[in-house]
């Protein structure tokens, strides 16, 4: 009978539970179905549910056209797509000119239209950017040179551009009509130094010209003095036609230039000083030579006059051999005047050049080393000058003990000036 009471238990049970579990069933809404539609921009993403949609990335700017002529020292107009886009979240007036990948620092817009999309740049020259226009226009080939052309933000990338490398821009490295100009004054420039020297005394020994049309020597100073004029000349004018710059003289080159002025005034000032010695010499023995030729035929004379006498006594035999004696002295140094003024009469073989590299690297003794070492090292000054110019488009600065090297050359070669005889 027990068993029977609980199984009825828990029938009840059962059925109770049942019921409550219907009727709390009964009470909640039935759920819709969610709809397909995925979020937009616009719409906001539930917090802590990731979004599956990225927003899109923006318009990236480029390089589309260039106007204007790529110089130095010009102005040139740039329009870049999608600029006013960009410039939203950059500031578009630190971007320069990239030309080759090589930004011109420091080179800003001179002019910004957003609206169509448009930059003003002045390329100029500055501290800043002097060593990029160097890398640019230095060694060139040509008056023109092709290269890639972007702009973009310093020590960054820069913008895409349709002027890549296999469709460059063209920058132009001298303009033709001031190029054939600048050829055509420094060619005439050369041309007339060089018929100057050959054909006039331009560089050569100063003094009277020698017999039968010829020339005198050329001189050493003078020479060098026209060498580093002519260099230093055509250089200016080819940085000036470059880059436009005109401060370009450095200190090392007036003191070089200083050095040979020096040099040429110095071996000038020897030359003049030997000159008017050999003239104040050749006067003296000329006048002396005068005055013997005018005292020997009354001293013969005399002595004809005392051997004249039948019987001599012997004070006319005393006399006698004291004018032999002063005859003798006279006609002896009759000779040695002679010889003396000849030998301080310039010749007229002595005086006439014997060909450019004997002239400048000897004397009437044979070729010098002190004339050589003068004339090795201005040879090689003047290379490593060129090199620097073509490369660098800049003068060289030659340093204090290069320039004293020169100085201690120049002054070898007038120290021995001095005793030299042309």
């Amino acid at each position: 009978m027990r068993l029977v009471h609980l199984a009825r238990i828990g029938l009840l049970l059962f059925t109770l539970e049942a019921v409550i579990t219907v009727a709390v069933n009964a009470q909640q809404p039935t759920p819709q179905p969610t709809p397909s539609v995925q979020p937009t921009n616009a719409q906001s993403t539930p917090a802590g549910q990731p979004s599956s949609v990225q927003p899109a990335p923006p318009l990236q700017p480029k390089v589309i056209k260039l106007e204007g002529n790529l110089e130095a020292d010009d102005l040139i107009k740039v329009e870049v797509e999608h600029l006013s886009d960009w410039t939203k979240t950059n500031d578009p007036a630190k971007l320069v000119p990239y030309l080759d990948g090589i930004a011109l620092y420091g080179n800003y817009p001179d002019g910004i239209n957003t609206t169509t999309n448009h930059l003003r740049f002045h390329l100029r020259i500055t501290p800043q950017n002097k060593e990029s226009w160097t890398d640019l226009l230095g060694g060139p080939t040509g008056t023109r040179r092709q290269v890639s052309f972007s702009v973009g933000l310093e020590r960054q990338s820069r913008f895409d551009s349709v002027f890549d490398e296999d469709h460059p821009a063209t920058l132009t490295v001298i303009y033709p009509v001031d190029g054939i100009i600048a050829v055509i004054a420094v060619l005439v420039t050369f041309v007339m130094l060089i018929w100057l020297a050959r054909k006039t005394n331009l560089i050569r020994d100063p003094g009277p010209q020698p017999a039968g049309g010829k020339l005198r020597p050329y001189n050493l100073g003078r020479t060098q003095m026209a060498f580093w004029f002519f260099m230093i000349y055509a250089s200016y004018v080819v940085i000036w036609l470059i880059t436009g710059a005109l401060d370009t003289i450095t200190p090392s080159l007036l003191a070089l230039m200083g050095i040979s002025a020096g040099t040429a005034l110095g071996a000038a000032m020897i030359d003049s000083g030997k000159e008017a010695s050999r003239i104040t010499s050749l006067q003296d023995l000329t006048a002396e030579k005068l005055a013997l030729e005018q005292s020997i035929p009354p001293l013969q004379s005399q002595i004809d006059a005392v051997q004249a006498k039948s019987a001599m006594t012997p004070e006319d035999i005393f006399n006698r051999d004291s004018l032999n004696k002063q005859l003798q002295e006279y006609r002896t140094r009759l000779n040695q005047v002679s010889q003396q003024i000849q030998a301080l009469t310039p010749q007229a073989t002595d005086a006439a050049t014997k060909g450019f590299l004997r002239d400048v690297l000897g004397d009437s003794s044979g070729y010098s080393f002190h004339r050589f070492q003068i004339f090795a090292w201005t040879f090689v000054l003047g290379i490593l000058f060129v090199d620097s110019v073509y490369w660098s488009l800049s003068m060289p600065e030659f340093s204090n003990t290069l320039l004293g090297l020169m100085g201690i050359s120049s002054g070898t070669y007038l120290g021995f000036k001095f005793p030299e005889q042309k």
